[in-house]
């Protein structure tokens, strides 16, 4: 395998993503694999399952992160690469939620990242939505959304072809990645930092020409179901609820 170059990122930055990196391989989230480019890790892939008792359930989502040349200090840029109907993703794939956009913290990791855009099809947005046909028929007619979701999900969100396991492990051994590097005093790309609600979409301009942000809360009942069901150990439902609550929130 070829040593990866990654010109478009710091030396230092690349140690601690390939560590992040080997981590998520050996260890991934419930319902994502995470793929990288080999030779630049400024691009990050992943597949995501669609989760249970949602329209996107039996779906394989692929999805990329753009990592820029100051990151961590700007967000990535979050794409949808397999086609979606979800009030809070473009058509051309983009992603709309606040930890990529205003929320966004240096110390943010791409497991909470990635743990984010999984969350938000269990729980879209719709007040605040990119794509404003799924935003209003959510609103209005729930069950038509529903039908809509699922024949996009069932059409293109079919099983890909599974990233090769382990490249990432042998990728992070060719940059001779230093395992002390978590040790570092600086702030380290995947640390553990408080919750501040990141899971709300970005604030969009209304017709009128006004912002607006959508209030975060896990308001259903229902929700809290299929959050549940969606990780045996329950850590992917309280993730959410902690993401769309903050520490204190409930249901």
């Amino acid at each position: 395998m070829a040593m990866a170059t990654n010109e478009n990122l710091p030396p230092n930055v690349i140690k601690q993503l390939a560590k992040e990196l080997k981590n998520l391989d050996e260890s991934p989230p419930e319902g994502i694999q995470v793929g990288v480019n080999d030779d630049d890790f400024s691009i990050i892939y992943a597949d995501i399952e669609g989760p249970a008792g949602t329209p996107y359930e039996n779906g394989v989502f692929r999805m990329k992160l753009l990592l820029s040349h100051d990151f961590p200090h700007s967000p990535p840029k979050g794409y949808f690469l397999t086609r979606i109907f979800h009030p809070n993703i473009a058509s051309n794939g983009e992603i709309c939620v606040n930890t990529l956009k205003k929320d966004w913290n240096p110390s943010l990791g791409l497991r909470h990242v990635l743990t984010v855009v999984r969350c938000l099809l269990i729980e879209p947005f719709p007040e605040s939505a990119l794509n404003e046909q799924a935003g209003k028929m959510l609103l209005e007619n729930y069950e038509e959304y529903a039908r809509h979701a699922r024949i996009y999900t069932g059409i293109h969100a079919k099983p890909k072809p599974k990233f090769k396991t382990g490249a990432i492990s042998e990728s992070t051994t060719a940059l001779n990645v230093d395992q002390s590097i978590g040790d570092q005093k600086s702030v380290a790309v995947g640390a553990v930092v408080p919750l501040q609600s990141p899971l709300a979409p970005c604030t969009t301009a209304s017709k009128g020409g006004n912002s607006r942000q959508e209030e975060n809360g896990c308001k259903k009942k229902e929700l809290k179901e299929i959050m549940m069901s969606n990780c045996h150990d329950g850590y992917v439902a309280s993730f959410c609820c902690l993401l769309m609550n903050g520490p204190n929130g409930s249901i």
